[in-house]
């Protein structure tokens, strides 16, 4: 009997899909305004700015699937401050060892990032690094998931 009714809900709860169809592009202007501004807050130098940009066209996918996923405005504006955080230790980084400058934003923030969290957060709390390094493992999947 709860066999069945088992079934039955399961039957129900699925929606089909088109396969290949993509989904439609969020606007993650609602979640981030000033996306596009990040670059020249992380900067230090005029020299951050390219590599700071290239981190944006790397964390807009991200931020979109998060939107996609239907989590919580506040959920995904908690990510967003992350990722914020995260982009400025990257750039940061650049200014203790000029070689990376040479690899690509994709190659920084795959260093950056791993299945146990981020980088360290300059100044921040306890319970924010432990925020950080929630959003960088999740951002960790996603990219071992989409960029193979």
């Amino acid at each position: 009997m709860a066999r069945n009714r088992l079934r039955r809900m399961t039957a129900k709860a699925k929606t089909s899909r088109v396969k290949g169809a993509a989904a439609a592009p969020v606007d993650v202007t609602a979640y981030c305004q000033d996306l596009e501004n990040w670059p020249r807050s992380w900067m230090g130098l005029e020299k951050d700015l390219p590599p700071g940009e290239a981190l944006i066209v790397c964390l807009r996918p991200f931020i979109e699937h998060l939107a996609a996923k239907g989590l919580a405005q506040n959920t995904i504006r908690q990510h967003v401050d992350n990722l914020w955080s995260v982009g400025g230790e990257i750039i940061r980084d650049l200014h203790y060892d000029p070689s990376l400058r040479k690899k690509s934003a994709y190659q920084l923030l795959r260093n950056a990032v791993h299945q146990y969290g981020g980088p360290a957060v300059h100044n921040a709390s306890e319970e924010q690094q432990r925020s950080v390094n929630a959003t960088c493992r999740q951002l960790h999947r996603f990219l071992t998931r989409s960029w193979r």
